[in-house]
């Protein structure tokens, strides 16, 4: 059983926040700023790409979010979820990163620009939208 398996069941204690049938809000432990929260679905899923499609959670999310931003007097937040090794993903239960910004909090995601030409976008859109399952 994963930690955050162990934590929805209750035998690894958490700072709930939120907590339904389905899904469980709780303080990551290693705060990278004040009120960074996980969201979880209780139901164990490796990624989001194992993750059902209808599951609610991104409505959790943005309800969560907006009481975070109330609770904290917050106006900046990154909602954040990595899927695999490469992603940087560390616990391979699908959740979804909370994580409050403050001025100078010393927190950093920079994303190096790829520069396409037109028809590079234009192939790649057509090889995603064919890809969509219906």
């Amino acid at each position: 059983m994963c930690v955050f398996c162990k934590i929805a069941s209750g035998e690894i204690p958490s700072y709930k926040i939120y907590e339904d049938d389905n899904f469980l809000a709780f303080l990551d432990i290693s705060q990278a700023t004040i009120g960074h929260t996980l969201v979880i679905p209780k139901k164990h899923y490796d990624s989001i790409f194992d993750l059902e499609e209808e599951t609610k959670i991104f409505n959790l999310v943005i309800l969560l979010t907006k009481a975070i931003k109330k609770a904290l007097n917050i106006d900046n937040v990154n909602i954040l979820n990595n899927n695999g090794p490469l992603a940087g993903q560390s616990v391979n239960h699908f959740h979804i990163h909370i994580i409050p910004r403050y001025e100078n909090d010393s927190v950093n995601f920079s994303f190096p620009k790829n520069e396409l030409e037109k028809e590079a976008f234009i192939n790649l859109s057509k090889k995603i939208i064919v890809s969509i399952e219906k």
